[in-house]
């Protein structure tokens, strides 16, 4: 009779008994006992393949105890050592020795251990694993509106149903799932896994499974680390390019040449991957090497973008493989923790022009997560540019910057420091400064005071006080305790006085500190600015003399501020027209309202 020695792949994968029921093999089944001890210890630790292969095991016996085949098991177990060395081929060569020292044809589906049996002059049944054509039980829960599926022992079935941003938790079964019927779509999917080239498992732990299954991401949860088996199963189920999206000439500029660090952030579901995935695609058709760091690797991208999974090498691997490799993008999906931003900074500062996704409540605190990270004056070095998305589309772009100056909302010259400043890239409007206070790192909201009633009043008290000084005056109050006071430069050495003397008088007389300006610059701050406006595709573009290049101003319609920005290089200031700010200044410019710009 012919003997056939079985290895642990074909075992895992339930080859066997298949052979066995098709009459391709016929005989005596030698199981090596090394083979029963890896099972034991995968299944001891939780691991699906354990367990499915133990039970292969128990369906060879029923097939022994019909007469269909002799099974026997030979060999001694191995050591805990050899068993922590199995990827290694300690357990490999104890299965290849058995196979020869009984003669017996080896049946394997590893090609590895093929290749090396035949060294040793081994006959060898080598089995091609083949993807399943039928549809999982998972599959058959999705249609085509379905995003996500939820499974769990003992409950209903739901699922969720629609588009990020816009979907609706609907439940999908009559019956709840007993415990066994989640384990067995749980062995199910992993055994697919296993025989599709195209899907992987990513992570395997004693308490959680990570699949990747063709188009859809798993994750399997179980006792003791859930309170019940659960299942959730995620299928992409829109594919949108940039195009799509409709973005201003502004941005689509930014993201082409400008913006090296960017982090697409958002809420869970709200379409960050989707758009990292067009943003890819749109890389590749720019003639980019593009190349991606997933984890798990559920993208479903083009086979010219080469997808990595992170949860198969090291940081410094992945770091080596990418440097060397010299692609011209790289997308890091889903960062989570410090080795992932870690990762991201090192191949930022390496030169790389990277895109970086993760979870964030607000556009601000995709910044929040990479501070305690890095030092703050590194932050615009790694990051330049936010694409903040909510239910599918980009609803803000925000820009950051390293300047010195002095804070706001402080006065004394001596504070002036490195800041951060956080900017929307459509205005230019600056909405938070960064920067280090003390020990601390603080991230300050700017926000746009309104004069009180009470400040108004102290001015104009002010400057009445100062006009007994001067033959003309202006005031600002700088904070309650302090005033900037605008005189003619003839009258500066007069209300000064002789070392200070007489200013020292005047504040001792009013009580408060006075910093004594020229006349012509608060002139110069309340003039209106000549502008031209011109309408250019997606644009309004306000075109100034070169001589405000740099300079920050402020534009009204009627007496509402609209927004302030800064004067870029070309002497303009470009306006998205579907933006708020947009909209309010075409309606401005067709009804002939009073529009002006101020220093």
């Amino acid at each position: 009779m012919e003997q056939y020695v079985v290895d642990t792949s074909v075992i895992i994968e339930k080859i066997v008994s298949k052979l066995v029921k098709k009459k391709e093999i016929e005989g005596t089944i030698i199981v090596p006992n090394a083979v029963v001890a890896e099972l034991e210890a995968q299944a001891n630790r939780g691991l699906e393949i354990g367990l499915i292969g133990l039970e292969e095991l128990e369906e060879l016996q029923n097939l022994h105890k019909e007469n269909v085949i002799e099974i026997k098991f030979v060999g001694a177990r191995p050591t805990p050592s050899q068993i922590a060395y199995a990827k290694s081929g300690e357990i490999d060569a104890l299965i290849r020795e058995i196979a020869y020292n009984e003669n017996a044809t080896l049946i394997t589906a590893d090609r590895v251990q093929k290749l090396s049996a035949k060294v040793f002059g081994i006959n060898v049944k080598f089995i091609e694993t083949r993807a399943l054509k039928t549809k999982l039980e998972i599959e058959k829960l999705f249609d085509e509106t379905t995003m996500s599926v939820h499974l769990k022992e003992d409950s209903l079935a739901y699922a969720k149903k629609g588009s990020p941003g816009n979907w609706k938790l609907e439940k999908i079964s009559e019956k709840e799932f007993s415990n066994q019927q989640i384990q067995d779509m749980a062995k199910e999917i992993v055994e697919a896994t296993k025989l599709d080239p195209k899907s992987f498992i990513e992570i395997s732990r004693p308490g959680s499974t990570i699949v990747q299954y063709k188009n859809h991401r798993i994750v399997i949860v179980k006792p003791p680390l859930s309170d019940g088996w659960e299942i959730t199963a995620v299928k992409p189920i829109k594919r949108l390019s940039l195009e799509d999206y409709k973005l201003p000439d502004e941005i689509i500029d930014k993201i082409k040449n400008k913006a090296r660090g960017i982090v697409i952030a958002g809420e869970t579901g709200s379409g960050k991957s989707t758009f990292g995935r067009g943003l890819a695609e749109f890389f590749v058709k720019q003639g980019k090497i593009t190349k991606t760091i997933e984890s798990p690797r559920d993208l479903d991208l083009p086979n010219e973008i080469t997808q990595y999974g992170k949860n198969f090498a090291s940081s410094e691997e992945i770091h080596d493989i990418i440097l060397l490799s010299r692609p011209d993008n790289i997308l890091f999906d889903e960062m989570r923790d410090t080795p992932d931003f870690k990762l991201y900074t090192d191949l930022r500062l390496a030169g790389s022009n990277l895109v970086g996704v993760l979870h964030a409540a607000t556009p601000i605190d995709a910044v929040q997560r990479f501070i305690g990270r890095l030092d703050v004056g590194m932050i615009p070095s790694v990051l330049d540019t936010i694409i903040f998305i909510e239910k599918g589309t980009i609803e803000k772009l925000l820009t950051l910057r390293m300047i010195v100056k002095v804070p706001s909302g402080m006065t004394e010259a001596d504070l002036a420091r490195p800041i951060v400043e956080v900017s929307d890239f459509m205005t230019s409007k600056v909405l938070y400064e960064i920067y280090s206070y003390g020990e601390e790192t603080v991230v300050i909201p700017l926000i746009e005071e309104k004069q009180s009633p009470t400040k108004l009043l102290a001015e104009k008290q002010l400057r009445q006080q100062m006009l007994k000084y001067c033959d003309d005056a202006e005031v600002s109050m700088i904070s309650d305790n302090k005033a900037a006071i605008y005189v003619p430069e003839r009258d500066i050495p007069r209300i000064i006085g002789k070392q200070g003397v007489m200013i020292e008088k005047i504040e001792k007389e009013l009580g408060i500190s006075i910093d004594v300006r020229e006349l012509k610059d608060f002139t110069e701050k309340k003039k209106d600015i000549h502008y031209e406006i011109n309408e250019t595709g997606n644009s309004l573009i306000f075109t100034f003399s070169k001589n405000f290049i740099n300079n920050f101003v402020s534009i009204y319609i009627g007496n509402e501020l609209l927004f302030s920005a800064t004067v870029g290089k070309k002497a303009e200031i470009k306006v998205n027209k579907k933006s708020e700010v947009g909209r309010k200044l075409g309606y401005g410019i067709n009804k002939n309202l009073n529009i002006f710009v101020k220093l």
